[in-house]
């Protein structure tokens, strides 16, 4: 009996040590396989393999259903102003962009961007939202982002052909605000629509906002921008054209200083970061209802050679059965490389993006640029001003990029900053800022001079 026990008691033994064996290595697995997030949660795990595309730091899995990188990028820009300005006009050097990026595509449909600019010691929000693409044409994004009425706006700064955009685009196409979208793309065409509300940039941005809604209860305006573009040709390697128009109708936005809510105003510097003055200034229009702005664009490319032009329209509303108030201008621009490079056209975004270089070295491109804008109308002296912009573009073999550019900027005798700055000379020779007093006899109206400027790039 005492034997059978014995044996007995050997087998339970045998079995317990078996089962904490097992279990021990069960844990073991578990350690080695399992992992848990920042809240306690056990997560999916999914190798990723890194490496640099062209400079570009990425994280990839190998089924490339995951993918993370940076985009960093850096732009150093110098200026100096020649001629004979009526007003000084101090040279000097500054940050341009100071931009972080972090972009992610999270499966196969749904890709997430989150962009911050901290150039001069500044912080902004940039870009912060996400899409989903439902793989037949159709894809939706919402959050903060640039929206689809001008090329020359939603391009990427880091592709610009020339180191400011036009003036009338920095004057009237929308850029980034907090809203919804939808875009269709095929073979030969892409249709964009959306829905906006705030522009979200700054502190002081963000200040007005909420000082409107909450002192005044104020709502933050709607806008709805649709843009349709026709690709003749579809999309060829060696050359395209790009034909579109784009359309805005906009309510006021508490993203302006609340004393300023129940008005619009419409301003823009000359081509320059640097040089802060703003010639062109309507100063705020009173009794503001809404604005409608309208595009036309047009280009196309040859290996090469690229040209590129919008024509903007504004019409702007007011209450109290005042007059509306007309407003626009337009550019022209055409680029070249020389070395046998490409130029590239993105048919998903509608626009131009980096192009191919012709030698290993790199690339230079030559550009050339003519734009107008005006905004004068009635009662309203806001100045117009042209700008005749020559560029040289140096393309390296990395990341690194030059830019020259040299500029002859002509303002009319309105464009005297809201009544602050000089137009002209009077009767006496004496200078003015009333443009009602200036002696076309004698003197030149309007502030004219030149401007050298340099910018160097660097994206990684």
């Amino acid at each position: 009996m005492i034997h059978i026990k014995l044996i007995a008691m050997k087998k339970i033994v045998t079995m317990l040590v078996t089962c904490i064996y097992t279990l021990s290595l069960s844990a073991q697995d578990i350690t080695d396989t399992t992992r848990f997030n920042q809240y306690g949660k056990i997560v999916t795990r999914l190798p990723v393999t890194a490496e640099a595309r062209n400079g570009i730091l990425v994280f990839e899995s190998a089924n490339q259903e995951y993918r993370l990188w940076f985009d960093i990028r850096v732009q150093l820009d110098a200026q100096t102003f020649m001629g004979k300005p009526l007003n000084p006009i101090g040279n000097g050097v500054t940050v341009r962009r100071a931009r972080f990026a972090t972009k992610a595509n999270l499966g196969e449909d749904w890709y997430a961007e989150l962009d911050l600019n901290f150039s001069n010691g500044v912080l902004e929000l940039e870009d912060a939202y996400f899409r989903y693409d439902m793989m037949n044409g159709i894809r939706t994004r919402v959050g903060n982002y640039k929206e689809k009425f001008s090329m020359s706006e939603t391009g990427s700064s880091r592709y610009l052909n020339f180191m400011e955009r036009p003036m009338v685009v920095t004057t009237f196409a929308p850029s980034r605000h907090i809203g919804w979208e939808v875009s269709y793309t095929k073979s030969h065409f892409i249709l964009t629509g959306g829905v906006f509300l705030q522009e979200i940039e700054d502190a002081e941005t963000n200040s007005y906002v909420e000082d409107n809604n909450k002192d005044y209860g104020r709502d933050q305006g709607v806008s709805f921008t649709g843009k349709a573009v026709l690709l003749p040709f579809g999309i060829k390697r060696d050359y395209g054209l790009h034909l579109a128009y784009a359309y805005s109708t906009r309510q006021a936005k508490t993203d302006v200083d609340p004393s300023e809510y129940e008005g619009i105003r419409y301003s823009t510097r000359s081509l320059s970061n640097i040089n802060r003055k703003k010639y062109l200034d309507t100063d705020v229009i009173t009794d503001f209802d809404h604005q409608e702005i309208s595009n036309v664009e047009l280009a196309g490319y040859y290996k090469g050679l690229a040209l590129q032009s919008e024509i903007i329209r504004n019409k702007t509303f007011r209450t109290n059965d005042k007059d509306k108030l007309h407003f626009g201008g337009f550019y022209a621009q055409a680029v070249y490389l020389l070395f046998g490079g490409r130029q590239v056209y993105d048919k998903l975004e509608g626009e131009f993006t980096q192009p191919d270089r012709g030698e290993k070295w790199g690339d230079v491109e030559l550009a050339l640029r003519y734009d107008y804008v005006d905004l004068n109308n009635k009662s309203v002296n806001g100045g117009s001003a042209e700008g005749l912009t020559a560029g040289l573009n140096f393309y390296t073999s990395k990341n690194v990029k030059f830019q020259v550019n040299f500029s002859h900027i002509n303002h009319d005798r309105y464009a005297n900053g809201k009544g602050k700055l000089f137009v002209g000379r009077d009767i006496d020779g004496n200078l003015t800022k009333d443009f009602t007093k200036v002696s076309d006899a004698q003197h030149h109206a309007g502030d004219d001079y030149n401007q050298l400027g340099l910018r160097c790039e660097i994206n990684f």
